[in-house]
C-alpha cells in the first residue's frame, strides 16, 4: 500500500522508495558483484564462483612445454 506525495512513492512505514533505490545505486558493489570480483582475483573458497575454464588453462600451460 503506497501513498503518493508528488512524484515520490512511500511505503506503508513512510520510507521514500525512490530515495532508497538511489542510495543503493550509489553505495558501491552489490553482494553478488563482490563475490564475482573475489572469484576472479582469487581468494580462499572462491573457486565455486570462478568462470575460469580449467581445461583451457591446462591446455595453454602444456602447449608451452
Amino acid at each position: 500500500m503506497n501513498r503518493e506525495n508528488g512524484d515520490a512513492q512511500f511505503s506503508v512505514s513512510g520510507t521514500n522508495i525512490d530515495e532508497v533505490k538511489q542510495k543503493n545505486a550509489e553505495s558501491g558493489l552489490s553482494y553478488n558483484e563482490v563475490k564475482a570480483l573475489l572469484a576472479k582475483q582469487g581468494g580462499h573458497g572462491t573457486a565455486v564462483f570462478s568462470d575460469t575454464n580449467v581445461d583451457e588453462v591446462k591446455q595453454e600451460i602444456h602447449k608451452h612445454q
